[in-house]
């Protein structure tokens, strides 16, 4: 059976955390603000907030949800010694 060790639990641990807040984050943007965005009527760089929500607001946060995970997960491998080589 293989040992997990301290270091691993840490990693592990912090991985689902920031999983958990990025997943809490994508479902109010898609379900919570996409609800209730025809209630929230003001005009967001021109067009109205729900318009926008939908077409491109929503797709926006969705991309930086991606690159501020992948810089995170770069950033916790290098502190637990499991980054990737580069050549």
């Amino acid at each position: 059976m293989v040992q997990i060790t301290d270091s691993q639990k840490k990693y592990w641990q912090k991985n689902l955390n920031l999983t958990a807040v990025l997943l809490a984050i994508w479902f109010v943007v898609t379900f919570v603000v996409g609800y209730f965005a025809r209630s929230l009527n003001f005009n967001f760089f021109g067009w109205p907030f729900s318009f926008w929500v939908g077409s491109q607001g929503a797709l926006v946060i969705y991309v930086a949800i991606i690159a501020y995970y992948a810089h995170s997960m770069n950033k916790l491998d290098q502190e637990h010694g499991v980054a990737e080589a580069q050549e």
